[in-house]
């Protein structure tokens, strides 16, 4: 007799089917699994074997066989352990051999027969609700299933008898409900920023139309501050959003106690990071933090310190909103639609063009320093804004700066604006301003006659590229936004423009 049980394996964040097949056949005392699997799936073998000893139930004095289908798809990580465990449990008629038929199983075994969370549950359920099934997951991970769909058949149980017994109905299992992380107001606030009032205003620009942004500055004068209070302006994750965004935490295993959270995510990865850290790969293809920062903002300070192969890598990602990891036997893309901020001094010592200081390694320094991030990437960033050094008047100034809630309210006018726009237009899944099409910029922007002259003019002056001339329209159509205009003006155009050339001269160093 042959049982089998649907499971999923992994490719990027998509859930593939797969068909656990288990007979048991007469024969020498022995299980094999095949089907590509990897390391892991292949050490199921002991430990479905001491979970089913724990739980009652010895193996029997025959073969084994496990075929993992489609063979030519590889298999990794241990959440086949249930899949195998159950197939085995019905070859040999513990359970109803149609018990199973109408759900998809994950979940990794412990040697006391109890079932260990394993990553991957929400992406697994979406993908078996699709199909018309339930799934069958750990009861640590039961939380994050239910979010798939609210009338899902969904079976989270602690341990093997637990699951027997259910199927024997001597112990119901109830269906787990849906987690959600609790709102926390810890979020660092902008009130806590004394001064800077032309960085508070690109932070605020940035926020509205998820543009790229670069500050720079001497050390101490509030660059990573800043930073870290930009997730306390932003807009809550939409349902879509927030799905896409847990699904990578899902597959990565950092969906603490499987709740969800409305929060953007704010990675701030080390300067020293690698580039599979940074895109995504290693031996076993996971994402990396650009992917983990998708639908939110990617921090990277002390910018020109990241590896200069590093931070080119992140070229494509800020194009197409995707990392692509090719191996020799497989491709997987992770999305990465991200908000990348950035901050650096303006040489190695820190001191460069502040007043009153003088660059203590000489004239090159600045210029050698800056010259490490390349043009074409300092090209990708839309707003960039010194952060000089703090005013002692400002220091002592005890009244406190504008707060994130007011800033935030604005914002959230700004992207509505820009949502039902590019629905009215058919592009729901655009967004914002810093994700148009450039073929569709153009007719976004409407900007009048006076402020496409100052736009010309400028280009012809200042020599901008091609996509430097659409990023400024894009910046333009979000300072309009702000401002409540249909159409942008001069003045959006100018103050775009005023964002865009301190780079230049950085651009030209590289």
């Amino acid at each position: 007799m042959v049982a089998r049980v649907t499971t999923v394996a992994f490719q990027g964040i998509d859930a593939v089917p797969v068909d656990v097949q288990v007979m048991v056949a007469p024969g020498k005392m022995m299980m094999q699994i095949v089907g590509l699997p990897d390391k892991a799936v292949a050490e199921s073998r002991e430990r479905v074997q001491s979970a089913l000893h724990a739980s009652g139930l010895s193996m029997p004095p025959k073969r084994v066989t496990v075929n993992l289908a489609p063979a030519d798809l590889p298999k990794e990580g241990s959440h086949f352990d249930l899949p195998i465990a159950l197939g085995l449990m019905a070859a040999l008629g513990a359970i109803p051999s149609d018990a199973l038929a109408g759900f998809a199983v994950l979940g990794e075994l412990s040697l006391d027969g109890t079932i260990a969370p394993v990553a991957g549950v929400l992406p697994a359920a979406i993908a078996a609700n699709a199909s018309g099934k339930g799934l069958i997951c750990p009861a640590a991970c039961g939380g994050e299933a239910a979010w798939a769909d609210a009338s899902m058949p969904i079976l989270a149980p602690v341990s093997l008898i637990g699951l027997a017994n259910h199927f024997r109905g001597t112990q119901v299992l109830s269906r787990p409900r849906a987690a959600m992380r609790e709102a926390v107001s810890d979020l660092p606030d902008m009130a806590d920023i004394k001064g800077q009032e032309t960085a508070r205003r690109a932070l605020e620009v940035a926020a509205a139309g998820g543009h790229n942004l670069l500050m720079v500055g001497p050390p101490g004068s509030g660059k990573s501050m800043l930073a870290q209070r930009l997730p306390s302006i932003l807009p809550p994750l939409s349902a879509r959003e927030l799905l896409d965004v847990s699904m990578i935490a899902s597959i990565a295993g950092e969906l603490a106690g499987g709740e969800l959270t409305d929060r953007r995510p704010f990675r701030a990865p080390h300067h020293s990071a690698s580039m599979a850290a940074m895109v995504g790969g290693g031996l076993r293809a996971r994402p990396g933090e650009v992917s983990m920062a998708h639908n939110g903002v990617l921090f990277l300070d002390e910018f020109p310190e990241f590896a200069p192969q590093v931070l080119d890598s992140l070229r494509q990602p800020l194009e197409t909103g995707a990392c692509m990891i090719a191996r020799a036997n497989h491709r997987v893309s992770y999305p990465a639609r991200i908000q990348r901020v950035a901050a650096m001094n303006p040489c190695r010592c820190g001191m460069a063009g502040t007043p009153g200081h003088a660059c203590s390694r000489g004239p090159r320094c600045q210029s050698d320093y800056q010259a490490r991030i390349s043009g074409p990437l300092m090209d990708r960033i839309d707003v960039r804004v010194e952060v000089p050094q703090v005013m002692p008047g400002d220091l002592i100034r005890r009244k406190p700066g504008e707060a994130s809630a007011t800033i935030a309210a604005r914002v959230a006018e700004a992207r509505a604006r820009q949502a039902e726009r590019y629905d009215r237009l058919g592009v729901a899944q655009i967004g914002v301003n810093a994700h148009c099409p450039t073929a569709m910029i153009e007719e976004v922007a409407e900007a009048d006659g006076g402020a496409l002259q100052l736009l010309a003019d400028a280009a012809d002056k200042m020599r901008f590229s091609a996509r430097g001339y659409h990023r400024i329209l894009k910046l333009a159509r979000t300072l309009a936004d702000l401002d409540g205009r249909n159409s942008v003006g001069r003045i959006h155009i100018a103050e775009a423009i005023s964002y865009r050339i301190m780079g230049d001269a950085m651009a030209a160093a590289a």
